[in-house]
């Protein structure tokens, strides 16, 4: 059985992002505690298909909160460098909010995940009283790798995206901590209210 309090997820958000996030926690973009200033960060046409996704719980794709169970996502690869039309977001300026699959499990918020990128037809979604079988659904090692180009596993890359997905705001108080590029940002989140023991600083995080 895997350690549900060591099992961390994490959410990409940009970091001017932070303030609101301290105050209401991560929060869906219909909440009513949304915040009407938001700074995107990703790809608006992968976010518009998600919207168009029919889970098997009768929700969109989009209705949920997706973190990653992993860090250094194709996702961030193309935040950093600007690929498939997305504009460039400096590593400093892009933050990782921490939690884990017990504190989701504590708060009471509903939750499914899914052993690949979620809007891929080849993912398979799992409820959450499957937690308990992490280990055994999920390719830790593709989760955990530092790249997915490999001729002789073209799924890698699928793997390496399994998302656990929330269906309400995430309250600030299960937010374990947050992950940032360097001494600078570490200095803007505290600056912005964050408590210096829950801040690090990982470069290895980023490309």
């Amino acid at each position: 059985m895997p350690a549900l309090d060591k099992t961390y997820i994490y959410r990409m958000v940009h970091i001017l992002n932070i303030p609101h996030i301290l105050v209401n926690g991560v929060t869906h973009r219909v909440s009513e505690n949304a915040n009407k200033d938001y700074v995107a960060i990703g790809d608006p046409k992968l976010i518009s298909g998600r919207d168009m996704k029919l889970m098997l719980t009768g929700k969109y794709l989009g209705d949920y909160i997706p973190f990653y169970f992993g860090a250094r996502t194709p996702m961030l690869y193309v935040n950093q460098y600007g690929f498939n039309s997305v504009p460039m977001t400096a590593a400093e300026d892009i933050v990782y909010c921490v939690s884990s699959i017990q504190a989701i499990i504590d708060s009471g918020i509903k939750f499914i995940f899914t052993d690949g990128h979620a809007h891929n037809a080849l993912s398979t979604e799992y409820s959450m009283e499957h937690s308990n079988n992490l280990d055994a659904i999920l390719d830790f090692k593709a989760i955990n790798a530092e790249y997915w180009k490999d001729d002789t596993d073209l799924d890698l890359k699928r793997r390496k995206e399994a998302e656990i997905l929330i269906e309400e705001d995430l309250p600030t108080k299960h937010i374990l901590g947050y992950i940032c590029y360097n001494d600078n940002a570490k200095a803007k989140l505290i600056d912005f209210g964050a408590r210096e023991d829950v801040v690090v600083v990982r470069p290895n995080k980023y490309f």
